[in-house]
């Protein structure tokens, strides 16, 4: 069954996955490059699909095979963990996931205003407000028009910050919410948070000399190291085909330094509830 990485793009993911890995699959806990980021996969995409679907741009066709899909990744009855930033949603009869082949999620969520900078980096928006009005928008999505020779070009529905958050907290079992501003405050505390949570489902060993060491390598000033050294593979293209910088303004980028007053109020008004709820405000 799978246990879900759910997150907003940008919102952390790829540190707790990190984590997660080091935890599991490292002896010592010790970061040297990404390689153990392998270990949890990207859904969906388009290997996951392929004896499913015949036209990879026929977004109908890929809704009713995500069940199908997920039925075939747990065919031999072992647990695994997917990174998505793809909305738990419903289209039509089709459901995103199920009670069957979803173990657990873990949701990581990032306030919203931190979200704006990161956002325009990450996707090439020409300003701030055209990133505001990405999380604003419930029709956003990446990859909606498929690039055969690229295994990761493949539609993720993400739809508004808002609607994300709300949607993969309807999944009640087995669920964890990770805030991205308390693995920053207190790294050690959400380590042994998420010790706690694979403790459900794995037996491992893990002591404070390993607990120490994943603090110090999974720090964000060491993955900017490990990225400038070409360890990290899943940054986007800019506009010349060339990786850009994934570890890009981290932890100390503030959105009261950079963010105008207008955006900011915009989205408090906007996401006021869900913002309340995670104590963003």
């Amino acid at each position: 069954m799978i246990i879900w990485i759910a997150s907003y793009p940008k919102s952390g993911n790829t540190w707790v996955r990190s984590i997660i890995t080091s935890i599991l699959f490292s002896k010592n806990g010790i970061i040297k490059n990404f390689e153990l980021l392998d270990k949890i996969d990207q859904y969906p995409t388009k290997k996951y699909f392929k004896n499913l679907v015949t036209n990879f741009n026929d977004g109908i066709e890929i809704q009713k095979n995500w069940i199908n899909s997920q039925r075939v990744i747990n065919n031999d009855k072992k647990i695994k963990f997917f990174k998505t930033h793809h909305l738990y949603c419903k289209y039509g009869n089709n459901a995103f996931t199920d009670s069957v082949n979803t173990l657990g999620v873990i949701h990581v969520v990032r306030d919203p205003r931190n979200l704006v900078s990161s956002l325009k980096h990450h996707w090439s928006l020409e300003n701030n407000n055209e990133a505001m009005n990405k999380l604003l928008d419930v029709q956003t999505a990446t990859g909606l028009k498929i690039d055969e020779s690229k295994e990761y070009s493949f539609p993720v529905m993400i739809s508004s910050w808002k609607n994300h958050y709300n949607s993969w907290k309807k999944i009640k079992k087995n669920y964890l919410l990770i805030r991205y501003e308390d693995i920053i405050d207190d790294p050690k505390s959400q380590i042994k948070n998420i010790v706690e949570y694979l403790r459900n489902f794995f037996k491992f060993e893990i002591n404070d000399k390993k607990i120490e060491n994943i603090l110090n390598t999974s720090s964000f000033e060491n993955f900017k190291i490990l990225e400038s050294k070409g360890f990290f593979k899943e940054s986007n293209l800019n506009q010349e085909g060339n990786l850009k910088t994934f570890f890009n303004g981290g932890p100390n980028t503030k959105w009261q330094n950079f963010l105008d007053v207008k955006i900011s109020d915009k989205i408090q008004s906007e996401f006021s509830d869900e913002m309340k709820e995670l104590n963003y405000l």
